[in-house]
């Protein structure tokens, strides 16, 4: 039937049969044929017959109108096949807004030098909200900070990462030789909003330690906290893998150690559906995504 609804489309598209079975390649008789089969299928009459001319009839727009949305779905589904197969296509990040902004820049600059055709586009979103949208086929893939196991998604380990107390050059504590978890309590700190892992792990050791820090601001942006820290001359704590020294350097930051923090490790993993519902385009970034941490 759907070739049948094609060829009702371009009839009324080419507004008469002759015209239409010469854009067809078929005789006149033949579609004709076929008009009438698929007015016996649909038990309607599409077509008024008035002398020559054919005038639509109420149900015949309705299936013309279907018949068009079925045409685009179908070549939408050709042009989806062949992304799949050929690459090229796009590909939806998902992954929390700190890490778009400093983990994945290095790593998205590379791929695009490589696969510049791919349109790369990104949701953000909470560790929970990305592996919903994954598992939902809403984005692509996600990066997130814990390891899942879940029966319809596949998750890939990147990398473990662990809390540093970053502090402006100026800070008191820049200039101590060691530094305990316990010189955090009522220590004035800008953390990440509630909600995020690195929060939550901080929340945990606090509360494990009997630390009482004194928490001044409670920000959702990683580049908002790196700006504060230094001119309100105040401490944070933030995943080691968000630091580079180019962000130190340019806001007039350092890091200083605690051992606490490095014995308790975050493992950074990236989550995917079924390889095979995945576009070329899709597979490309996983694999380069975990070639470029397992190097790095």
């Amino acid at each position: 039937m759907l070739e049948d609804l094609d060829i009702f489309a371009m009839v009324v598209e080419h507004g008469s049969l002759n015209k239409a079975s010469q854009a067809l390649n078929l005789s006149q008789p033949a579609l004709s044929r076929k008009i009438g089969k698929l007015e016996s299928q649909l038990g309607i009459l599409l077509f008024d017959r008035v002398g020559k001319h054919l005038e639509l009839t109420r149900l015949g727009r309705i299936c013309y109108d279907y018949a068009v949305q079925m045409r685009n779905l179908e070549q939408q589904m050709l042009r989806e096949i062949n992304s799949y197969q050929t690459g090229g296509g796009s590909v939806t990040i998902g992954a929390s807004l700190t890490t778009l902004q400093s983990t994945l820049p290095e790593l998205i600059t590379l791929y695009t030098k490589h696969y510049p055709e791919t349109d790369l586009k990104a949701v953000t979103g909470k560790t929970h909200e990305i592996v919903s949208l994954v598992k939902d086929r809403k984005v692509d893939i996600g990066i997130i900070a814990t390891v899942i196991d879940h029966s319809d998604l596949h998750c890939d380990p990147l990398f473990d990462d662990h809390l540093c107390l970053v502090l402006p050059q100026s800070h008191e504590y820049a200039r101590r030789e060691e530094l305990s978890i316990d010189d955090l309590t009522g220590l004035p700190l800008i953390l990440f909003s509630k909600g995020t892992w690195y929060r939550t792990l901080t929340d945990d050791m606090f509360l494990k330690y009997g630390i009482q820090p004194d928490v001044r601001m409670e920000i959702d942006s990683f580049e908002a906290i790196t700006r504060l820290v230094s001119t309100l001359n105040i401490a944070t704590l933030l995943p080691q893998s968000y630091i580079g020294q180019g962000i130190l350097d340019n806001n007039g930051l350092l890091m200083r150690r605690i051992e606490v923090f490095e014995r308790t490790a975050r493992t950074t993993s990236i989550i995917y559906g079924p390889p095979a519902s995945l576009n070329e385009s899709t597979r490309q970034l996983i694999e380069a995504t975990k070639n470029y941490y397992s190097s790095s």
